[in-house]
């Protein structure tokens, strides 16, 4: 069983188990430093999006291709500042890392970018009515709906930063004996136990103390010692600094141990090994900055060596009940080491690659029941609406929103005009692309995110969703323009209404895994279900980008029919071909949500 400081009782803490049988002790974070870190990252948020947002508005007429990807570059910053920096920034947006906080796994690895995504694109859930919060404050490891689906945690970060354990030369004029910088061979320590873990306390934390507090207290310290060492330097810190140094040095010794009690061999383990902790220190931030590949061929097993042999030296010093901030470095190196060897693979641009084009239609194939499902709960409705309005014409204005009466009313005569359902002047589509696109993407992720509600909240979207493309098609159809409304549709649909069907695929996996685990724990079946989806909405946004390309640039367009024609039968070839290579994939790769 773990020992845990007395400081740490009353605070929750996750235990994770690393391969070598060393248990990672970590604090998970309170909702104090949470809401703290998500309020300036928010600001930040509101600082981007305002100068994106102005910067639109100046350029709108001069240059329309660069508005439309200042469109897209602001959408993708609102929605993808979380899971960026958390994805790519191991678990830190610059709030998180500002109050000391990080996103890990439950498993105490570094959180990939899938599993960023996932906590992240049910913040809109969390976010309504403070939902959030509430399951924040209830939850035994203070987790947020999205957490519980992507299988992370928020953990309490803060560095441990411990003084050099080297001794400086020219200790002698401190006035103290043997403090000289090299261990003495044959000197046994002057202070008890209990004075050199206090000693050690102040030296290692007196750099973050308040000076007031510091000189405080190093005058309370330097009166307890004084009178053992009457020529001392009249600065106290330099005095207690010296003491500790030279009590170091002792200890490292071959007489190091004063007591045969655990604290003193506690002390001891930490007296002859921080040098080698600092080194180790080292060789993780290098890590930490550039992944394995940062270290050379004979760093690298030198690496898991010193990673092996910490693991070792953080269970004794449990075992003999080391100091809070002893155990805490440790900890800290401990999970350092255990990240690098045991994360997975960098995500390089041939990864990207591979997940949108093997992994993502892959998964579409897997949960083809889903959205199977997901295409009868929009196709029943629509047919059901189309209906309807065919045979209760008075209903439309009802059931449909004024724009789209209007654009009945004033049909017949653009089509006796010659125009199109929509059109947009040359200068325009680009920006007409771009908000189709990020329009629809919001659309595909409320869906997904929807299913947290046991499916109701998926099934809701797509069947209102149906029913209005349904009961617009019927009124249209009775004022003899369906024609008129479909040669708009027929480009970018079948790609827009695909890729909603298996947004809505999503959605159903994770109520499913909340309402039927199977032979799973249900909060292991939400994550398996969770990181498939992503893979599911990786895919919807593959469709979407080309879907309002075409919806933008040819729907939207003066492009005639045949033109419309040939380009949905090329978006009808795009999708085969992209299925088909999930097909394939998927016979050759499990793709299970673990990779």
């Amino acid at each position: 069983m773990v020992q845990r400081p007395p400081a740490f009782e009353r605070r929750q803490h996750l235990e994770v188990e690393t391969p070598e049988n060393v248990v990672l002790d970590y604090e998970i974070a309170g909702i104090g430093s949470r809401t703290l870190a998500a309020l300036a990252d928010w600001l930040i948020l509101a600082v981007l999006g305002g100068a994106l947002s102005i910067a639109s508005g100046v350029w709108r007429d001069a240059a329309p291709w660069l508005v439309a990807v200042l469109v897209l570059i602001l959408y993708s910053v609102v929605w993808g500042y979380f899971t960026c920096f958390e994805g790519l920034r191991r678990g830190q947006t610059p709030g998180k890392r500002w109050l000391g906080i990080r996103v890990i796994r439950d498993t105490g690895h570094a959180v990939s970018f899938s599993d960023a995504a996932a906590r992240n694109l049910l913040l809109p859930v969390d976010l309504f009515l403070l939902v959030g919060v509430f399951f924040i404050a209830i939850h035994p490891r203070a987790k947020r709906i999205g957490d519980l689906v992507a299988g992370t945690v928020v953990v309490r970060d803060h560095p441990v930063e411990v003084r050099a354990s080297t001794t400086a030369p020219g200790r002698a004029k401190t006035g103290l004996p043997d403090a000289t910088g090299a261990a003495p061979l044959s000197g046994s320590p002057l202070l008890a136990d209990d004075e050199f873990r206090l000693l050690r306390e102040f030296s290692q934390r007196a750099a973050s103390l308040p000076p007031a507090v510091q000189r405080r207290l190093a005058g309370n310290l330097a009166a307890r010692f004084g009178e053992r060492f009457p020529e001392r330097p009249p600065d106290n810190g330099a005095f207690l600094e010296g003491l500790y140094q030279d009590e170091l040095a002792r200890r490292r010794g071959r007489f190091g141990v004063r007591s045969r009690e655990k604290s003193g061999v506690a002390d001891r383990l930490v007296a002859r090994k921080s040098a080698r902790w600092d080194e180790f220190q080292k060789l993780a931030e290098q890590v930490a900055g550039g992944g394995l590949d940062a270290l050379s061929a004979e760093e690298l097993p030198e690496f898991a060596a010193r990673y092996r042999e910490i693991s070792a030296d953080l269970a004794r010093a449990r075992t003999y009940g080391a100091d809070s901030l002893t155990l805490a470095r440790l900890t800290r190196l401990v999970a350092a080491g255990h990240n690098a060897l045991y994360r997975e693979e960098r995500q390089t641009w041939g990864k990207i690659w591979e997940f949108f084009v093997r992994e993502c239609p892959a998964a579409i194939v897997l949960a083809r029941r889903y959205v199977l499902l997901a295409t009868l709960v929009f196709m029943l409705p629509a047919l059901a609406g189309f209906a309807l309005l065919r045979d209760r014409p008075s209903l439309a204005p009802l059931v449909l929103p004024d724009v789209l009466l209007e654009r009945a009313e004033a049909g017949a005569g653009r089509q006796a005009q010659g125009s199109g359902y929509v059109e947009a002047l040359s200068g325009e589509r680009p920006l007409v692309a771009s908000m189709i696109i990020t329009n629809n993407i919001r659309v595909a992720f409320m869906c997904f995110a929807g299913g947290i509600a046991l499916g109701v909240g998926s099934l809701l979207l797509l069947a209102l969703n149906g029913l209005s493309i349904g009961a617009a098609s019927g009124h249209f159809a009775n004022a003899g323009l369906l024609g008129y409304l479909w040669t708009f549709v027929i480009g970018h649909g079948l790609l827009e209404l695909f890729a909603i069907w298996v947004a809505g695929a999503a959605g159903f996996m994770l109520g499913k895994a909340l309402i039927l685990p199977g032979e799973l724990p249900r909060r292991d079946a939400v994550v398996l279900a969770g990181r498939l989806a992503m893979r599911l909405l990786g895919a919807v946004v593959v469709f979407l980008l080309v879907a309002g390309g075409i919806e933008g640039f040819v729907s939207a367009g003066t492009s005639p029919l045949p033109v419309r024609l040939a380009v949905s039968v090329g978006s009808v070839g795009f999708l085969a071909l992209y299925l088909w290579n999930g097909v394939r994939m998927s016979g050759l790769n499990s793709v299970n949500g673990e990779r």
